[in-house]
């Protein structure tokens, strides 16, 4: 039962990045790509903060101060949601949420198999098996189609 809200959790958050784009390409087209980028970032800055402010008084452990302990190339991570949200800003008014969104799914899963297979960046070693092949192939398919 945990698994499947776990990916129902991971689908609501699928929609969340649909409807960033939605919001992206008018804001971008409304006030400049990069401000409207930089105002998305913004609002989450200052919602994660209310967020740890909160915990912080809910009297949970506050992470943050670890923070200057990790490994620095952790924190480059950042510069992944840069592109992403630029991607998004350009990409969305031109092409469409729909073709932005499966072109994005067919880079994730052609990653996330990369990263799987070769246990990147510290993950698990999954090997690529047809069932994963074909799955990116019909992703390639679905983006050809949707386009």
């Amino acid at each position: 039962m945990k698994q499947i809200l776990m990916l129902l959790f991971v689908v609501l958050g699928g929609m969340a990045l649909a409807l960033e784009a939605a919001f992206l390409g008018p804001l971008g087209e409304n006030i400049g790509r990069l401000s409207a980028s930089l105002s998305i970032f913004l609002i989450g800055v200052l919602v994660f903060s209310v967020a740890m402010v909160g915990l912080k008084f809910a009297g949970k452990r506050n992470y943050l101060v670890t923070l200057p302990k990790q490994p620095r190339w952790l924190l480059t991570g950042g510069l992944v949601g840069f592109i992403y949200t630029i991607v998004l800003t350009i990409t969305t008014p031109l092409v469409g949420v729909g073709t932005t969104m499966v072109g994005i799914l067919c880079g994730q899963i052609t990653a996330s198999l990369a990263i799987d297979h070769f246990g990147i960046l510290g993950s698990e070693r999954r090997a690529i098996d047809i069932y994963r092949v074909l799955a990116l192939v019909l992703i390639m398919i679905a983006l050809w189609l949707i386009y």
